[in-house]
């Protein structure tokens, strides 16, 4: 996990819903100091709050560690099948240059 980029994105995902800390902390069933550790990165979650705060926020595991830019599972498998595409025709123009 890329903790900087956890916090970053979970204080941006509360902000983008506009909900304080007191209500997110309330809402993800832990107190506003804890919410704040993990937001400013003095604290790691658990699973168990990483799964809620994905639900609560309405985006991916993935997204909420920092291992992708995608927020939801259909953008991440998009996103994945543009890339394999890209990765396609690079190899298919390597090919063709081999060939000449």
């Amino acid at each position: 996990m890329d903790r900087q980029r956890f916090c970053d994105n979970l204080a941006k995902l509360r902000r983008e819903k506009g909900v304080s800390q007191r209500k997110a902390a309330g809402d993800l069933q832990i107190s506003q100091a804890l919410l704040s550790h993990y937001e400013n990165g003095a604290r790691e979650p658990g699973l168990a709050f990483v799964c809620r705060a994905c639900d609560y926020y309405g985006v991916t595991a993935d997204y909420l560690l920092g291992r992708t830019e995608d927020r939801t599972a259909a953008d991440s498998g998009a996103s994945q099948l543009n890339h394999m595409a890209q990765q396609l025709r690079r190899l298919a123009e390597e090919a063709e240059q081999y060939i000449k």
